[in-house]
Order: structure tokens, then sequence, then C-alpha cells
């Protein structure tokens, strides 16, 4: 060793020994919540923000299940805060044996307390055992707790997860329930406006899936309101999926069997569309990344579905077996399990990961779905000739992908749409706007950063993929450019360590047509390239609306409010306004002015909150069947801003 290392060492044995008991941090209470959130909730963003919302309705519907509560409600208030009362019981407000406080306090501000370890008061739960109200209280500024049990009103107030005071009685009760009012904390979310919407299709979700209850929604800031309530189960649900689908057979197949203390409800039917849309929850929670009870549906349905095939002489003896893949293709299905021991995967419960639910499901709906199809013949032809279909398109997919690669292998300026690329090759740095024409494509060339962006014009309006399927997707002229150019290719080639570019920045004019091109790409990358919106990756940019000049000077306004709040200012000023109808009224320095130069720019990142409103939309907005179209225009005619006429 040389001698310089000596003195390394003896310095790092020096500081070593200064490492005392003083050093060991103790977080007190739900002060660890508050120094890591996001290992409780998921992100500090818009997601963990309603996750809040979610884990405070869980409570009560763990109270519905256990067959106590019927009603629940759902109240935004106008200063940015949100109660959940529900008509349950009542969380316990006597005195805890161990703590010496009273038990409404002990699950309020103790980390993993809670009703729901040993299975007596409730069989079936979800919420994050005992971390999810605490975790909610440790996040508000505030939070007011009432209870009505025992024909007494208890209250109680918190701020930042600490009692202001004791659990008081301060009335009676002719009810019973609990109802959280909490305020998120400013100091840990970067926004706190609650999306109506986004919790609505959630509230619907539980909704669907417990039959009988009653969930209200309010936006007292808005007036809207909303109410559900289905008898139907999962049934409804997936009539309600399908509502603006055409149906292959009339009604959705319903599976339900319990084995080993596991309930499986599973309801399933065939459209015509090209997309899958499959929902798995366990003990209600959404499980987006799926888990063991989706591989078991899939491996029964796929059995079942090929099994009774050959029964029926559909698929003939030298024919191949159809693939999991071959029956997804205008699958929707909605699977549901409770448990009494979830095991989710990740705090935030995307995935389920018991190891015996996938047997007990695949062993449950294989059982039901052969009976069913023995019972109903008419409904396996169509899916299977739906099936067959899928796979010679995935095989004509497969060749149309082969011919994607190739070109890509060139690369460079030689890839159709005339892609301008950026000199440096570090994907993290990189960034590509996706223009709409050749004018607006010229100007942002001149304008931009050479050294990090590139410019990639598209020529007119790329294919509806709402109405096709991949092989058809594939021979879109504008798409393969847009496959060839991020590099990451797609349907089995996707790769997502392979994507060129970190920012993928939609850019398109402020107008009607602009609007469209814009939905008609999200549509692509949220259909074919979802990872890329799941990570983070997909950008919309957000070009001014109007160039006011003032003599020399000149302003620039992203929204109608902008430019009467300018106005306002410039009152007693001569001023003269341009209103922007595209991108290509823009001379090259405007445009990295107000649009690309990333000290000034408003970008829009893209985020799906929730899978399923993103579906639902997508599938109005972009499918064949205008009521549902003609009802979301004018459901949502009163958010309009800026509309081009």
């Amino acid at each position: 060793m040389k001698k310089g290392s000596d003195v390394t060492m003896g310095a790092t044995i020096a500081e070593a020994k200064q490492y005392t008991a003083n050093d060991i941090q103790i977080l007190e209470g739900l002060e660890a919540v508050r120094r890591r959130p996001s290992m409780y909730i998921g992100d500090t963003g818009m997601r963990g923000l309603h996750h809040l919302v979610y884990e405070v309705v869980d409570n009560a519907i763990d109270e519905a299940m256990a067959g106590y509560c019927d009603h629940i409600v759902v109240t935004l208030y106008a200063d940015g805060s949100v109660s959940v009362e529900d008509n349950g019981r009542g969380i316990p407000v006597d005195m805890h044996p161990k703590v010496n406080k009273p038990a409404a306090e002990v699950v309020l501000t103790t980390l993993h307390a809670g009703g729901k370890f040993d299975n007596k008061a409730y069989q079936v739960s979800g919420g994050l055992h005992g971390v999810g109200v605490s975790v909610v209280n440790a996040l508000s500024s505030w939070l007011e707790l009432t209870v009505w049990r025992d024909g007494i009103e208890w209250h109680q107030r918190y701020s930042r997860g600490v009692p202001q005071s004791e659990l008081k009685a301060v009335g009676k009760a002719e009810r019973t329930g609990t109802k959280v009012h909490f305020m998120p904390d400013d100091a840990i979310f970067e926004e706190r406006d609650f999306s109506f919407d986004v919790l609505s299709a959630r509230l619907r979700e539980i909704a669907f899936l417990v039959p009988g209850i009653t969930i209200e929604l309010k936006d007292l800031k808005s007036n809207k309101s909303m109410t559900f309530r289905y008898e139907g189960g999962v049934v409804s649900f997936v009539k309600y999926l399908n509502r603006d689908k055409i149906a292959l057979f009339a009604e959705p197949i319903y599976i339900s069997g319990e084995k080993d203390g596991v309930l499986v409800e599973v309801a399933l039917q065939y459209n015509d569309s090209f997309q899958e849309r499959v929902f798995a929850f366990a003990n209600l929670i959404h499980t987006v990344e799926g888990g063991t009870h989706v591989i078991g549906f899939r491996t029964a349905l796929t059995r079942a579905i090929n099994e009774m095939a050959r029964r029926q002489k559909l698929l003939k003896d030298k024919d191949p077996n159809l693939s999991g893949d071959d029956l997804k293709e205008g699958l929707t299905a909605i699977i549901s399990v409770k448990l009494k021991e979830p095991q989710f995967e990740g705090q935030t419960k995307t995935r389920l990961g018991n190891s015996d639910v996938r047997g007990i499901v695949d062993s449950i709906v294989y059982d039901e779905l052969m009976a069913t199809l023995e019972e109903k013949p008419d409904y396996l032809r169509p899916i299977v000739e739906k099936a067959i279909k899928a796979r010679q398109a995935r095989d004509a997919a497969k060749k149309a992908r082969e011919l994607v690669r190739r070109k890509s292998a060139f690369g460079g300026l030689d890839l159709p749409g005339k892609l301008a690329d950026c000199s440096s090759k570090d994907p993290e740095e990189c960034e590509i706007y996706i223009v709409e024409g050749d004018s607006a494509g010229g100007s942002a060339k001149q304008g931009r950063n050479r050294t990090f962006q590139a410019i990639l014009p598209l020529r007119g309006k790329i294919l509806n993929v709402e109405k096709a399927r991949l092989d058809k997707v594939l021979s879109n002229a504008e798409i393969r450019t847009i496959i060839q150019a991020l590099g990451c290719g797609i349907g089995e080639d996707f790769d997502i360590s392979k994507l060129r570019y970190h920012r993928v920045i939609i850019m398109t004019d402020a107008d009607v047509d602009g609007a469209h091109i814009r939905t008609l790409l999200l549509a692509f990358f949220y259909r074919f390239m979802p990872r890329i919106i799941e990570e983070g990756h997909l950008y919309i940019a957000q070009p001014p609306l109007y160039r006011v000049q003032v003599g020399k000077k000149e302003y620039y306004c992203y929204s109608d409010k902008e430019l009467r709040n300018l106005m306002e200012r410039l009152s007693d000023k001569k001023a003269t306004v341009q209103r922007y109808k595209g991108l290509g009224e823009m001379n090259p320095e405007q445009l990295w002015k107000t649009t690309m130069d990333p000290n000034e720019r408003i970008l829009k990142r893209v985020d799906i909150e929730d899978a399923l409103a993103a579906d639902e939309y997508f599938t109005i907005l972009m499918g064949d069947k205008v009521e549902p179209r003609r009802e979301f225009i004018e459901a949502h005619a009163n958010e309009v801003r800026n509309l081009d006429i």
C-alpha cells in the first residue's frame, strides 16, 4: 500500500470513531412519513394527492364489506380540503389498554395500528393495513375527525399528525359513522387541486365492485355532484365499459366461486374493437400492474377457449392453438378477488403477489367458463373467429415491424418525415419535438438548440389507432416515422431502454385541427407505447395564444386570462394584439423564445392518473359510436378554453 493511502485510511478510521449513538436519528410518531412521503403514497404529485382520499375511502369500504356501511359521501371544499363521511360503526373511541389513549387517536397517529391484522374486525380489507389514515393525518396541515358512536358525537383536531385537542364528546348522536376532513399540506404536495374526474372514476369503480353501496361525490367549488350505485356488480361494470362498443354476444359471461377462503368474481365480454380492456382488483384495490389473479385468469381463458374450440370443430386438428395474445383483441374483463391476507408488491398496491391465488383463479375460471361455453355455444364462434383474425394481423404486424426495424437500423437523416436530429447522443439530455406541418417544422428546426433538440415534422394527421389493428397502424407512414425516430420499437419489440429521447414533446397549433392531431398522437402513445407515458417521457408544448406589441416591447400570453391581466396593466398604453392561429405564424426566434427555450417554455407532462378513465376517454373520442362522443362534448362544453371558430 502506498504511503498516501495510509493517510487516507487513517482519516477514515478517525471519522468512524466519531460515529456514536448521538448520530442515530429516531423519527418520532409520524415524522418518518413527512420526511419520506413517497415511500407511503407513491409520490407527492397528483397521484399521491388523490391517494390520500382513496386511503380514507378504503376504510369506509372496509366497513361496507363487513356489512356495516351502505353510504359514503366524498366532499371537495372551496378551500381545497376534502372530507370522507360514512355511516359505518364509527372508529372506536374507548381507551386503548396498552397506550392509554383513545383508540381513534391511536389509529390516526400510529403506523401499523388498526383493526385489520387478526381478521376479527374485518374478514377482508383493502387499505394499507393500519398505515393509511395515519399517513393521511401526517401529510395534512390539519385534519378533523368526527365520530358518531353509541349515541354520542366525538371530535378531535390534528395538525401535521399531532393532536391539537383531546378526543371530546361534543353532543348527542342519532346515527353512527365516521367523518375525516383534511387539508393536504402545501409543504408536502406540489399541487393541491383535486380532480373531480379522477375521483369520480375511482369511486365509480368501487361502486361497481360493491353492489348496493351508494357513493356520492360533491364538489362545492364547481357545484358538480355525482352519485354511484350499481346493483349488477362486475357484470354492470363490463356493460358500462362496453356501452360504446358493439358486443360480440348479448350478455357478459359471469363467473364466481370460492376456494380456500379466496372469493373470485369475473365478468367478461368481447366487442368489435381491437384493444383489450382488463381491469383487476384485489380487495377492491385496483392492481394496475396485474399480478397472480390476472395470470390465473389468462391461463384459464386460453385453455378453456382452445379446448371448447376443438370440441366444436372451430379449430381443425392441423390448426395451432390460439395464444393468449390472439385472445386479447376486443376483450373486456373485470377480475375481482377478495382474500384475507393480500400480499401487495409495492406500498401503493399495484400488483398482487399471493402465489396461491393464481391456481385458485385458474381453476374457478376454467370450470365456470367451460360450463358456460358448453351451455351457450353461440358465444364461442365469434370469439374464435376474432382471435384467428387477430393472429393473422399479428403475423402481418410482425413483418411490418421487421420492415420498421430494418429502416431504423440506417437511422439518421434518411428517415422519412425529415427528422432533424440533435448532435448529443445522451438520451437523458435529448428531446424530440413532434411538430404539426412543414411550416412549423421549418421554424422549429431554425430556432432550436441543435445540441439536444431534434425536430420531427408530420405531414397531416396520423391514423386513428382506435379503429385499427397493429398491422394497419404500422402501415401508416407517419407512425412508422415516429417509431423509427424514437428507436424503442413497438409491440413485442418495444424496449424503453432504447428510447433515444427522454423528452418526447408534442407541439401542435392551438386550433381545432391542432387539438385533433394532438389527440390522435396521445391515443397512439397510450395504446401502443404506454411505458413512455408511465415513465414520464411524454410532454405537450404550450405555445402562446397572443403576442402583444407595445412600442418596441413585446409580451406573450398563454391564455385569455393572462391577456386580460396584461391589458389591464397596459390600460394607458397603445397595444397591438396578435392572435396566433398556428405555430407557422411565429418566426424561429419567437418560437424558440416562447415554446422551446427550457428557461422560458411551458411543458405539460402527460400522466395517466386513472387508466380506466383514460381508456374511456380515448374510446369515446376516437371510437365509432357518435352518441357517447356527443354526450361527452355536451358534458364538458363549459370547460372549453380558447375555442377556435
